[in-house]
């Protein structure tokens, strides 16, 4: 829970309703001017249902550098908590470190076979490191006052630091599949790999986590149908289980 300490201070950064009005002001306006990317072919709905975990790949395919600066583009456009951006993308674009990843990864062929092959890391003191640079397009007064909590919200508290990259990377991972499927690429989330292993081998910094690996190519064999969703009534509750 939180301390007294840290309540205390945040609520009293959000006692003053006009810079609270400003946040909201400012949190508007930029998704009005958010330019789309060429993301439009195909409805966001239509690429969840879509979205299957796609193993095996053309290896001849060369995806366009357009296209993949499409989906690294919107990836980041993924939330993370005050903007922060934990998410460190290491791409593998060197054949024989594919090699190399892949007999890590249980012999996957869509290590090596997809065009495009991502490493999701989060770094866990992303919070400490120029927090200005994540609002440095707002308003002075959102600026100070956001950036004024970051350090106090994430001080000493290594669970949260951790918890927030591995957010942060889930929901960045979500977003380049659903972008990929939008583009007519198919995609492939992984955990199934030596993690420690293929840390050494990216060289991974001390102070970044690893997430899973998301491949993306054409595929050249359909998903087996989805094996089932579990009813609503399992899943959702209303106000409390």
């Amino acid at each position: 829970m939180m301390s007294d300490r840290l309540l205390i201070r945040i609520d009293g950064w959000f006692k003053d309703l006009s810079k609270l009005r400003l946040v909201c002001r400012f949190s508007l306006m930029m998704k009005a001017i958010a330019k789309p990317i060429g993301l439009d072919k195909m409805e966001t709905i239509e690429s969840i249902y879509q979205r299957r975990a796609v193993k095996h790949y053309d290896p001849d395919y060369v995806m366009p550098a357009e296209d993949e600066q499409k989906l690294l583009e919107a990836t980041i456009q993924a939330p993370t908590s005050f903007n922060i951006q934990h998410w460190r993308l290491v791409l593998l674009k060197d054949p024989e470190l594919r090699k190399q990843v892949r007999a890590l990864a249980f012999d996957q062929a869509q290590v090596t076979d997809a065009s495009l092959v991502v490493v999701f890391t989060g770094d866990v003191k992303a919070w400490a490191k120029e927090p200005e640079r994540y609002w440095v397009n707002a308003p002075e007064a959102v600026a100070e006052q956001l950036v004024g909590m970051i350090g106090p919200f994430h001080d000493g508290r290594e669970w949260l630091q951790r918890d927030e990259a591995q957010r942060s990377i889930g929901m960045a991972m979500q977003t380049l599949m659903l972008s990929a499927k939008a583009l007519g690429y198919d995609s492939c989330p992984m955990i199934g790999f030596d993690i420690d292993k293929v840390a050494e081998l990216i060289k991974l910094p001390e102070d970044h986590v690893m997430g899973p690996m998301v491949a993306i190519g054409k595929g050249t064999k359909a998903a087996w149908p989805k094996p089932g969703q579990l009813p609503l009534s399992d899943i959702v509750s209303e106000n409390s289980f």
